[in-house]
């Protein structure tokens, strides 16, 4: 296999898929798959994006790094690929100083801000053009609420959460910020040296995927952090559970609403949503019995029966009380004001796992109610 110039927008290959309920998709359906280079072509009439800043201007080749071509030979072994191609790919890869940057985490002791946070994605800009994504796709999230039990609006808050559904999926070149985040990781962040392995395994996913299918892996376009497409999955991600959900015989995260949502809500089947479950509760405190460093000790996991987390001074209404799984007690704090609490459910902390931060799972939840309470009313339909 050799390297490639830059694909043709939308060059694919095609394969089979099996199409009955999503519930019995695989989680490796696009292993043989194409995905689309169609983020090259961002005039496409099947998605209207910004305009971005440019990006600034990268460092180096990755090809003038011995030591690096020397980790593009080891990953080419371990992923059964051309030598000669992954070193050219990794070889045309830059350092990105702006990435490294946005990878650093804050200094220690700044405060966090739930309202702040919050006023970031839950917004007009991003309610309205919510709005247009669900009624341009009301059959499509509705069928995939019905064969996932995960509702549309929490599909729906995701994308727009994401990338405001469509308008902002990223300017740096996936090759680059993969490679600038597995080789050259910020060592200021605590866990310098296990963030800069994850992303050397989805580096080694990237071009295993572009390898597979024929794809071009200098053209296709994503955020800081090498995720990709409305949903911005990541490359290990769009293994794993993007599904074609228009059944064109292709997954397209770049352009396809109907995979997007399918392989959104694929995703949460994945991590065992559970449908009809509610995300949270509201909670409030006995302070003369409350436990809140115990109840706090295991973050967003839920680990409490509504029972236990009774007994250490929470007080819940009657739907949380009678909530038969466990749950947890998540902590949203306000900067200088009272910190929010909720207690959240499983389906709370499978939200979490998209993004592994209690703010983010929240501002999902709120987004796709915002989006849904703003839907104008379906016109009935003459007698």
């Amino acid at each position: 296999m050799q390297a490639t110039t830059l694909a043709p927008p939308l060059t694919v290959n095609t394969c089979s898929f099996v199409t009955s309920s999503l519930r019995t998709i695989t989680l490796f359906l696009i292993a043989a798959c194409a995905i689309s280079t169609g983020f090259a072509a961002q005039k496409s009439s099947k998605s209207k994006t910004r305009p971005h800043a440019a990006v600034p201007t990268p460092g180096p080749l990755y090809s003038t790094r011995p030591e690096v071509m020397q980790l593009a030979d080891d990953l080419a072994q371990r992923r059964n690929l051309d030598p000669a191609w992954v070193r050219s790919a990794i070889g045309q890869a830059r350092l990105v100083p702006a990435i490294q940057r946005a990878s650093t985490p804050p200094a220690v002791g700044t405060p966090k801000n739930w309202a702040v946070y919050r006023s970031r994605f839950i917004d007009p800009i991003r309610i309205k053009a919510g709005v247009q994504f669900w009624q341009n796709n009301r059959e499509t999230l509705a069928r995939a609420e019905r064969e996932t039990g995960v509702p549309a609006q929490i599909i729906v808050g995701i994308i727009g959460v994401e990338t405001i559904y469509g308008q902002q999926t990223g300017s740096y070149r996936v090759i680059d910020a993969l490679s600038t985040l597995a080789f050259d990781f910020p060592n200021a962040h605590p866990r310098a040296a296990d963030r800069a392995k994850f992303f050397l395994s989805e580096l080694e996913a990237y071009l295993s995927l572009t390898a597979r299918t024929s794809t071009d892996p200098l053209a296709l376009k994503g955020s800081y952090a090498g995720a990709m497409g409305l949903p911005q999955f990541m490359p290990s991600s769009w293994a794993k559970y993007a599904v074609d959900f228009d059944g064109d015989s292709r997954v397209d995260l770049f352009h396809s609403a109907a995979d997007v949502i399918g392989s959104v809500a694929n995703y949460f089947v994945a991590f065992k949503w559970q449908p009809g479950q509610p995300t949270h509760y509201p909670v409030q405190f006995d302070l003369a019995r409350l436990d809140r460093a115990t109840l706090l000790a295991p973050d967003i996991l839920p680990t409490f029966s509504a029972q236990t987390m009774q007994d250490k001074g929470v007080l819940l209404e009657a739907a949380a009380a009678a909530h038969p799984g466990k749950l947890a007690l998540v902590e949203l704090q306000n900067g200088a004001d009272a910190p929010l609490y909720i207690a959240g459910t499983d389906n709370f902390y499978a939200i979490t796992r998209y993004n592994w931060s209690s703010y983010y799972a929240l501002a999902v939840i709120e987004l796709g109610q915002e989006v849904a309470a703003a839907l104008p009313p379906i016109p009935s339909m003459p007698k």
